[in-house]
């Protein structure tokens, strides 16, 4: 009940602020991203300004437990750290050490899963109210969540499950992360996400509908450069051209990993609801193909990218392996000097 309490007052809040930033007009010089926008890309685009204060922070690791040891070890090789935030709500008296001992070294970004801002129904207080916790304890210079939802009807899917390219969901969208940023903190971050379906109904295409959301809740963006290939590779769409309409301008963030090709592709539906295999899935299993790491150079080239992560979480390699995909997506934001 505390919990919940404390986000009704919250929210509460944050909708007055919202209803007098409607009538009252910004002083100058205020205002988070609100029409104030500087250039900070190389194709000329502009950047809103909340997202151009934030702290450049180079190549990091998505951490896993199972690596912990070596980590400390080589300190070196990551620049910060992301954390899954739902491994750190109710936290065991070892959780809470593990999460005190990573946070006296490194800058932690935690990355949501189970939010579910796609879900018609609302978000979830009780998760949203641990989420908040742990961002008030963390002070991180962002957070992230998914392009997704996890929970319909009441009932938990189990996965992140992609929506519908309509201007409804766009609006639903909206509408919860606008009291997801007012309980948890603004500085959200959307994660793009892979899908075998697209789903029947569509008025917009991917790019257009993350452009959209992106800029009606003026969040950044958390672009995953393994899904964006995984999900050109699997609908037949070009990588290029796609990234072309993507709002780069917004990208905070990268993800990058590698998947694997299933033995026994499944279906999935088309534009036009034509059938094709799956060719490539995003299981975080294997390094980084070639493919992936020219987009990840493009986006560095094309975008003010404040930092990079690393995801692996099956089949674990010896760290040196992790250290080294880490050092060359270091290597290559160099080039483009987007970090020293």
């Amino acid at each position: 009940m505390r919990i919940v309490k404390s986000i009704v007052q919250k929210r509460q809040g944050f909708e007055l602020q919202q209803n007098r930033a409607a009538i009252l007009p910004l002083p100058s010089g205020e205002g988070r991203g609100e029409g104030q926008r500087v250039s900070n890309h190389s194709n000329g685009s502009s950047c809103p300004e909340w997202i151009e204060l934030l702290p450049t922070l180079g190549a990091g690791l998505g951490y896993r437990e199972p690596f912990k040891s070596e980590l400390f070890r080589h300190q070196n090789a990551a620049d910060f750290l992301e954390i899954t935030a739902d491994h750190f709500f109710d936290p065991t008296p070892e959780k809470e050490r593990e999460l005190e001992l990573l946070s006296e070294h490194f800058t932690l970004i935690p990355h949501g899963l189970n939010l579910s801002l796609g879900s018609a129904e609302g978000l979830d207080d009780e998760y949203v109210g641990k989420f908040a916790e742990l961002v008030e304890r963390l002070n991180p210079p962002w957070w992230s969540e998914h392009v997704a939802f996890t929970r319909a009807g009441g009932v938990e899917i189990g996965h992140l499950a992609p929506l519908p390219f309509t201007h409804e969901a766009v609006d639903v969208l909206s509408e919860n992360i606008a009291k997801a940023r007012g309980i948890i903190g603004p500085n959200l971050i959307l994660e793009n996400i892979t899908f075998n379906v697209l789903l029947p109904g569509a008025e917009l295409s991917e790019a257009e509908f993350l452009r959209e959301v992106l800029e009606q809740t003026d969040c950044g963006l958390l672009l995953d450069v393994t899904n964006l290939h995984i999900n050109c590779v699997n609908h037949g769409w070009n990588s290029t051209e796609i990234l072309g309409r993507l709002p780069l301008n917004r990208v905070v963030q990268l993800h990058f990993s590698g998947g694997h090709e299933p033995p026994h592709p499944p279906i999935a539906f088309l534009e036009g609801g034509v059938g094709g295999r799956v060719r490539s899935i995003d299981s975080h299993s294997q390094p980084a193909p070639e493919a992936v790491w020219t987009l990840l150079d493009e986006v560095l080239r094309r975008a003010a990218v404040k930092g990079v992560i690393l995801e692996r979480d099956d089949n674990l390699p010896p760290f040196a392996e992790l250290r080294d995909e880490v050092a060359r997506a270091r290597k290559i934001g160099q080039i483009h000097h987007r970090w020293n």
